[in-house]
């Protein structure tokens, strides 16, 4: 499967997202997902979909996925390092700032991803794509209709249908943060899909905060890891 690319695409919509927008609330702020896909400022879902080439139709899907939540997650110093490798510097930078805390010797640097061959790298996207799914799913927004919905922009955004297949089973399975732990075969991607959900929930939500902190406990994250991976996406966010 080729998710890799999906998912670039996807964590690049962002941006995509932001422009399309059209403005910002009155309190300067950038406006919720719902002011995107009900069509003020931006012109809605509609117009990001007619748009020119992947970026438009990646953030409608992307759209999609954050329901009502704000689009500002994606704002930032995220995005200017570029997609799929914001996440593993992000997560390098975690990692490195919790080790100098923790006052424990580097044994290597950790293999993020942006530091790893492209056949690890599919590996760890199809699990960042995987946390990414069941993170939209955590505030209960995601019905029959909306998995309808962002299956459609997937297949727009894929032609593989053995990816098309698995999104599917994704997006149609309990939510269940044991089983996306499971996915994380190394520390450092259990990092990465740790950040990816953050940077999707809106933590103020309880349903979504109460999801983050058992998918935490399921990725047998350090508590200290945890919270400097938070502070890393909200600095990321706020650049």
């Amino acid at each position: 499967m080729n998710t890799r690319g999906l998912l670039d695409q996807l964590l690049k919509s962002g941006q995509d997202l932001l422009q399309n927008q059209g403005g910002k609330s009155p309190a300067g702020k950038s406006g919720g997902l719902g002011d995107l896909l009900g069509g003020k400022g931006g012109g809605g879902l509609g117009s990001l979909l007619s748009g020119a080439g992947g970026g438009a139709l990646a953030a409608g899907a992307m759209g999609l996925l954050l329901g009502n939540k704000k689009a500002r997650k994606y704002g930032g110093k995220a995005l200017t390092y570029g997609g799929l490798a914001a996440l593993g510097v992000i997560a390098y930078k975690a990692y490195g700032n919790w080790q100098a805390k923790q006052g424990t010797a580097v044994q290597g640097e950790p293999q993020t991803l942006d530091r790893l061959p492209p056949a690890q790298v599919e590996q760890h996207s199809q699990a960042i794509l995987k946390a990414l799914v069941a993170a939209a799913k955590s505030d209960g927004h995601v019905d029959d209709r909306e998995r309808a919905l962002i299956e459609g922009e997937f297949v727009k955004l894929s032609s593989d249908q053995e990816l098309q297949h698995w999104l599917h089973a994704e997006l149609n399975k309990p939510l269940d943060p044991a089983d996306v732990a499971r996915a994380a075969s190394t520390p450092e991607m259990a990092a990465e899909m740790y950040i990816a959900s953050v940077m999707l929930v809106d933590e103020e939500h309880f349903m979504e905060r109460a999801y983050l902190d058992e998918l935490a406990r399921q990725l047998k994250l350090d508590p200290a890891l945890k919270s400097e991976l938070e502070n890393q996406v909200k600095l990321a966010a706020s650049q």
